[in-house]
């Protein structure tokens, strides 16, 4: 079905493989769609409940293909996406029209960073929950160097992330800095040699998979990264307060409670795809206020 990464799916866990080794799976046009179809296709299966991110070969992402044809830094108006998408991304940088929907996923994302990951090999990690990196990676925001600016709207996540100071000096110097400095400053959660890498991001991911109900999840990613621009704590306990109610109408509470109470692994039956609450997305509804895009 595609053609830049692969994707499979094994018992509640999904990994997207980038799949372009022979160029370090350097990020195309091509691949951002087939991202964004992989991404629509795994919000509507109920049977996933996470998703692993890694790279083919050698390497995560070594940024945008700078050998390739076409709009390197494509922003939605070649030919190469086809009339609807041209259409939805026209003058857009593309690697934001990628961020955002990761940014907007009902399952919980994690990145196994397998090698080097840069420019939009490393900004495509920011949305996501949990990033994991090998031994020896080599990491970079270079825009600076190739004479353009942060893209995929990491000029709004890497601060979030990592603190303004660390944000700028990674990114004004554009140099390239080992996983033990992506670890101190707060970019990634731990360093794994290459075979441990993926089992440790599977471990994550089967603890979410197997223990957490799917709209607590799903809700709890929102709430989270949703209130990082809200500037009073009322906004959190507005929402906190209707999505409380709405998980309390759910037959998930009492699974939660007997499961626990029983001591056995819970079995819970609400789903993502018809059982999110009716202000579901917030952030568009207009009793929670205007609009973000």
């Amino acid at each position: 079905m595609y053609e830049t990464i692969r994707y499979e799916s094994v018992d509640k866990v999904l990994t997207i493989t980038l799949n372009r080794p022979e160029r370090l799976n350097a990020f195309t046009m091509q691949m951002r769609d087939e991202l964004l179809d992989a991404l629509d296709r795994a919000d509507d299966d109920d049977g996933i409940r996470a998703i692993v991110f890694t790279g083919a070969g050698r390497g995560y992402c070594a940024g945008a293909d700078l050998g390739g044809d076409g709009n390197t830094f494509g922003n939605g108006t070649d030919g190469n996406l086809g009339d609807r998408a041209a259409d939805r991304f026209a003058g857009r940088d593309a690697g934001g029209t990628l961020t955002l929907r990761l940014f907007d996923c009902r399952k919980p994302l994690i990145a196994a960073i397998n090698g080097p990951a840069v420019g939009i090999g490393i900004t495509m990690t920011l949305p996501m929950d949990i990033r994991l990196v090998t031994h020896g990676a080599k990491i970079g925001f270079v825009f600076a160097r190739r004479g353009i600016v942060t893209e995929a709207a990491s000029s709004w996540f890497l601060p979030r992330l990592v603190g303004p100071q660390q944000a700028m000096e990674w990114v004004l110097t554009g140099r390239v800095f080992d996983a033990e400095e992506a670890l101190a400053g707060g970019l990634v959660r731990s360093i794994h040699d290459p075979d441990e890498l993926l089992p440790a991001a599977y471990e994550i991911a089967r603890e979410i998979a197997d223990n957490t109900a799917p709209v607590s999840a799903a809700l709890c990613r929102q709430m989270m990264w949703k209130m990082l621009t809200e500037s009073h704590p009322m906004a959190a306990h507005r929402v906190d307060s209707a999505a409380m109610r709405h998980c309390a109408s759910l037959p998930d509470v009492k699974e939660g409670i007997e499961s626990f109470l029983e001591k056995r692994p819970p079995q819970f039956d609400a789903q993502p795809s018809q059982d999110m609450p009716v202000f579901y997305p917030w952030w568009d509804a207009a009793q929670f206020g205007p609009p973000r895009s």
